[in-house]
């Protein structure tokens, strides 16, 4: 008997799954499964990602469904439109075999009319994200009171992202003896108590321990000097020639950037961020699951959801705000049993972060050196030496040519030939790296970074005051994307950042400072002028400026709410914030990171814009071409990985 059977999983199910590639349950589809096909209780079940959580709930939600009724027997809720996606494709290959089942995708950037026709046409399942699907409710256009089961996937990230009040109306329209069932790959606070107010003595399973990281990936960092960063992202991609790799970035600014550098010095890659269009969204996850497409670079929020096989290293450019979000970054790879190696470029500032990530995960990281130029070299020829070796040839093709081969090569020996043919990759590197720096910072010298101690202008940063703080509801995240949308420079090139309550201390380097004050010479946040000064403090907290500050605040929430539509802002850099729902609206700032979604009575997801700096190439299928910058690939037939060069 097959083990999904033993399970208690019917034959048609089976049938689809077997089809696909299952063979066996992974640990949390064997403990769950059981569990849940009972159908007689609340669940919470905890696990890294790439673990197979969305057939755990998903196999006996199918069980549940009586393919007879035209109403919703079933609700997903999840942070991002590529999990809803992915979530919905799986579940309908699960029930191929199942008569007219109905499993309907509801989720902002695509036309809401269609969703709504899907919807009245019978939806069985119905797969949603938190802001579209409020929309929908509020439209009157879905009757959920015969709902029998409600998920709440990645759960953690739902609740980072701020969909807590949407969930709570959203779940208000299901009926009270549904049950609901809880999965998330890690459990903070937040997650807890969703679990205590939503749910009546829940089953809690929990495979692995709490927050720990996926045991088959291997973590490394490499300490660099805050300028050399994109260099040893280029050497360390350089160092493995088979990488097929995500690299995660803060903002969408620097996401942005990161991928339009490496297009210029030719590198197959391209970004992943909240501002793309859905259908720009899509060419560029199409051409990065067909394997086409070697780097996808990514925000948070826009990467949840990707579910892409034998990604071989997730690289962080920049380490995130929340620990957790680690955890979700590096479960990009290392899926389905199989082992990954997860990247941090960092200066010696994040050392402190590494080791708290370290003690969260119960993992050990390596820390590891920027391969020299030498290393860079060598593993490329005998990655080429590799090709060709195990390249398969078409005899019937090439036939026809040998002879004029034999004759152009005929004044060479064979070392000649073998010489020459392994120069032509050699070369292109070895000109490339010639007299190429070592990149690598001590972990213990701060002196590289800046010089936290002493005056405002030292080392490579200057420190600056803004009069913004906590009660204007800016985190680092926020400050860090308001000031790099405002001045339009490079997340990277600001440092340490302090917030106060009604003030705050960044640092820029100063190479930007005179650009950075220039662009805050008229800015404005929420009708209040915004200030930014050179600090004489040294880096040591309050002492003095809070005393000499108190005409910028009074310390009260400025927040001005209008009863027409609501207004938007967006600031270009970490997590949304929603503030109001009903009538006309509320306001939504959107600081950048990713997506950012907020409900209103017009509903549906609406994604905070940044005024950042949009190449053309945006979303494109490649970059332009260089004369300078890393060696350009030869854009040929694919190759073994499947990607171009």
């Amino acid at each position: 008997m097959n083990p999904f059977e033993q399970l208690g999983v019917s034959p048609k199910i089976v049938k689809a799954i077997v089809e696909i590639g299952f063979v066996s349950p992974t640990p949390i589809q064997e403990q769950s499964i059981p569990v849940l096909l009972k159908g007689d209780r609340d669940f919470v079940g905890l696990a890294q990602t790439g673990t197979g959580k969305t057939a755990a709930f998903g196999l006996p939600l199918l069980e549940q469904i009586d393919l007879r009724s035209k109403h919703p027997q079933a609700l997903i809720l999840c942070p991002t439109r590529e999990l809803c996606l992915q979530i919905t494709n799986d579940l309908k290959n699960y029930g191929k075999y199942l008569d007219d089942l109905n499993v309907v995708a509801v989720y902002g950037g695509a036309s809401i009319v269609t969703q709504l026709k899907d919807i009245k046409r019978g939806a069985h399942i119905v797969v949603a994200t938190p802001g579209r699907m409020l929309d929908v409710l509020n439209r009157k256009a879905v009757n959920f009171s015969e709902v029998k089961s409600v998920v709440l996937d990645e759960a953690d990230e739902m609740l980072n992202m701020g969909f807590q009040e949407d969930i709570n109306s959203i779940l208000s329209n299901t009926p009270d003896d549904k049950f609901t069932w809880l999965f998330s790959a890690t459990m903070p606070a937040e997650v807890r108590r969703i679990a205590k107010n939503y749910m009546e003595n829940p089953f809690e399973l929990t495979v692995g321990t709490k927050n720990a990281g996926n045991v088959n990936i291997n973590h490394e960092y490499y300490v660099v000097r805050p300028r050399d960063k994109y260099a040893a992202l280029k050497r360390l991609v350089d160092y493995n020639p088979d990488i097929f790799a995500i690299v995660f970035s803060r903002t969408k600014i620097e996401t942005q950037e990161i991928a339009e550098m490496l297009m210029k010095d030719g590198y197959n890659a391209d970004s992943l961020h909240g501002d793309l269009s859905q259908q720009q969204r899509d060419r560029v996850m199409k051409r990065f699951r067909d394997r086409s497409l070697q780097i996808l670079v990514a925000t948070d929020v826009a990467a949840r959801g990707i579910d892409v096989d034998n990604v071989t290293h997730v690289v962080h450019f920049s380490l995130p705000d929340e620990i957790e979000n680690y955890t979700h970054r590096s479960g990009r790879t290392a899926r389905a049993g199989k082992t990954g190696t997860s990247l941090a470029i960092i200066t010696s500032r994040d050392i402190g972060k590494i080791r708290q990530i370290e003690r969260q995960l119960g993992s050990k990281f390596t820390l590891a050196e920027v391969p020299t130029s030498f290393d860079v070299c060598e593993k490329q020829l005998f990655s080429l030496v590799h090709r060709v070796h195990n390249v398969q040839v078409n005899d019937e093709q090439i036939d026809q040519y040998m002879q004029r081969i034999y004759d152009e090569l005929g004044d060479l020996s064979k070392e000649d030939v073998i010489k020459r043919f392994a120069s032509l990759e050699f070369n292109r590197f070895l000109d490339y790296y010639r007299n190429a720096p070592d990149l690598n910072a001590k972990a213990d010298d701060r002196s590289s970074d800046r010089n936290s101690m002493g005056s405002a202008k030292s080392g490579t940063h200057t420190r600056l005051f803004i009069n913004l703080g906590s009660v204007d509801e800016f985190n680092r995240g926020e400050l860090l994307g308001f000031v790099c949308n405002t001045s339009g420079i490079k997340g990277d090139l600001v440092g340490k950042i302090d917030i106060k309550g009604v003030y705050s201390f960044f640092e820029v380097e100063n190479e930007v400072l005179e650009q950075v004050q220039a662009a805050f010479k008229s800015v404005d946040f929420k009708g209040r002028n915004v200030r930014i000064e050179v600090s004489q403090d040294s880096g040591g907290g309050d002492r003095g400026r809070s005393r000499s500050r108190g005409s910028y605040g009074g310390g009260g929430e400025r927040k001005s709410y209008g009863s027409g539509g609501g207004e938007r802002k967006s600031y270009g850099g970490g997590e949304r914030k929603s503030y109001g729902g009903g009538g006309g609206g509320g306001e939504r700032r959107s600081y950048g990171g990713g997506e950012s979604r907020s409900s209103d009575s017009r509903g549906g997801e609406s994604r905070g814009y940044s005024s950042e700096r949009r190449s053309s190439s945006a979303g494109s299928t490649g970059g332009s071409n260089s004369s300078s910058g890393a060696p350009r690939r030869e854009r040929k037939d694919k190759d073994s990985r499947g990607g171009k060069w």
